[in-house]
């Protein structure tokens, strides 16, 4: 099974979004972080957390790059249980039994994201709020495979002397 990790090439995300997602923290879509907002919302670092931010499960903070990696099943059922906590702590939920199925489902439709791509597969949300709600598009970043001689410097002892 495989899920995606915040990923983080420079410091922009830190500047971008009001609640940036830590390194390697589990993300997901966050989508449902948008489903009644409307045009007046869009503004600031609002905005750019809707237009291009996936959700990190942890901190509730928004990455714009996340990679594909495995996931354990042990790990998956932690991370239910944490969104779910979420979804009573800041959404509303009235319980966590309540909003554990829901946060499963966010969780599997994420897995079934990545499940298609390689490890180390980047991903990108970019979502726009339509007269239906929220659409969003995924744009894939292939990990292209490296050759050891793109990474070591080859040399002899003698070259050295």
């Amino acid at each position: 099974m495989k899920l995606a990790r915040a990923t983080h090439f420079d410091e922009s995300d830190m500047r971008v979004y009001a609640s940036p997602a830590r390194t390697g923290e589990w993300c997901i879509s966050g989508g449902f972080e948008f489903s009644n907002w409307t045009r007046s919302d869009l503004e600031g670092k609002a905005r750019q957390a809707f237009a291009n931010g996936w959700f990190g499960i942890e901190t509730g903070g928004r990455v714009t790059f996340v990679a594909v990696t495995e996931i354990q099943p042990a790990e998956m059922t932690a991370l239910t249980d944490l969104l779910a906590e979420h979804f009573v702590q800041w959404y509303g939920a009235p319980s966590v039994e309540v909003a554990r199925p829901v946060a499963a489902e966010e969780l599997a439709q994420m897995a079934d994201l990545c499940d298609e791509h390689a490890p180390n597969t980047l991903l990108t949300v970019a979502r726009e709020l339509t007269d239906a709600g929220v659409r969003e598009a995924y744009r894939v970043i292939e990990a292209p495979e490296a050759a050891l001689d793109q990474f070591a410097v080859h040399g002899s002892v003698e070259d050295s002397e």
